[in-house]
């Protein structure tokens, strides 16, 4: 696993032993089962911390379709892109929590070759006003262990 961190993004990426298609099966997932964009313990605990701050949390079930599609929701995610054909596959999602800013979660399938595939998920933090400034410096530790737990989680997910 690779891994890249700014002080507005945290990225995990690692090549594998899958087509991208088995890749992109699981990572975009909208089927109404557990998935790894709802259920991953971080994002269990941020809706927790949501609904302690006001918020709605992890109010949406996954929409019970193939493939998540622009427009969609599940979890406390807006479905902000998604690019299902092509060399490089990709999910943007947004998180609906209070935050002093925009919380993006990005996952990228990219073609090594038939049978390889490099996934790529960034974290990002975009900050709004002098409170989501301050909170950029807060969030960097918090931000590296979600990406990690998260792209650990996906990976758990994909087929052997």
């Amino acid at each position: 696993m690779r891994r890249r961190t700014t002080l507005r993004s945290s990225t995990r990426s690692s090549d594998l032993d899958l087509a991208v298609d088995a890749v992109w099966r699981v990572a975009a997932s909208g089927t109404k089962s557990s998935q790894w964009y709802v259920d991953a313990s971080p994002f269990v605990f941020r809706g927790a911390v949501d609904r302690l701050l006001g918020g709605d949390g992890r109010r949406w079930d996954p929409p019970g379709t193939p493939l998540l599609a622009t427009g969609d929701h599940a979890g406390f995610w807006s479905v902000a892109g998604a690019a299902h054909t092509g060399g490089r596959r990709r999910l943007v999602l947004e998180a609906e929590v209070r935050a002093p800013g925009t919380v993006r979660l990005t996952t990228e399938a990219q073609p090594l070759s038939a049978t390889r595939t490099r996934l790529v998920q960034t974290i990002s933090f975009a900050p709004r006003g002098a409170l989501g400034a301050a909170y950029l410096f807060a969030d960097l530790p918090a931000r590296e262990a979600v990406i990690e737990l998260t792209h650990r989680r996906l990976l758990e997910d994909l087929p052997a």
